[in-house]
């Protein structure tokens, strides 16, 4: 069995020592923020802060981070508040949303070390695959999301996208077939 704290939660898995930390995360405790990109850590879609290092847990195992105090995006803020999300938002950045929570994460990571990263430590530190391209608004969207972070700066409150439960599905007349 091993035990970490998963977004605060101290967290016993019963499963193999060998289970990579992703699958932990998304099967055993019902974290689907982080993605399953590639498997080889190559595209960053499973990004999460361990100990304070953007990590890609589809590289480590359960065993591997026994002890650790392990961060995912849901973690991270569930009303999207925290400076990254808040500048992604902001900015406009988000196209299809598959590698944002990676993207998140590292960026989170990043600024949480370093108040004030250059466009060079963004674009290094920010390694993940985004296929749709927001390579260019995401290097402002972070440096955003730092000068938040530093109190330099007050990103707008960006209304949470969707319906309200309420209104997405009601009661109405059943149809009658033809």
């Amino acid at each position: 069995m091993s035990r970490l704290t998963v977004n605060n939660e101290a967290i016993e898995y019963r499963l193999d020592p060998a289970t990579p930390l992703l699958w932990a995360l998304r099967d055993a405790s019902n974290l689907t923020g982080t993605k399953y990109g590639c498997g080889t850590g190559s595209c960053g879609a499973c990004t999460v802060d361990i100990d304070g290092r953007a990590v890609r847990s589809c590289q480590v195992t359960i065993a591997q981070v026994e002890g650790s105090f392990v961060t995912t995006v849901e973690g991270l803020s569930r009303d999207r508040a925290h400076p990254v999300q808040a500048a992604l938002l902001a900015g406009n950045v988000v196209q299809c949303g598959f590698c944002v929570p990676g993207v998140v994460m590292a960026a989170a990571v990043l600024i949480k070390n370093d108040r004030d990263p250059s466009e060079a430590k963004i674009r290094q530190a920010l390694s993940n695959l985004c296929r749709c391209g927001i390579y260019p608004r995401l290097v402002e969207a972070v440096q955003r999301a730092a000068r938040a972070a530093r109190g330099d700066e007050t990103l707008p409150t960006v209304a949470r996208p969707g319906i309200d439960p309420a209104e997405a599905a009601r009661s109405v007349p059943a149809l009658t077939p033809r």
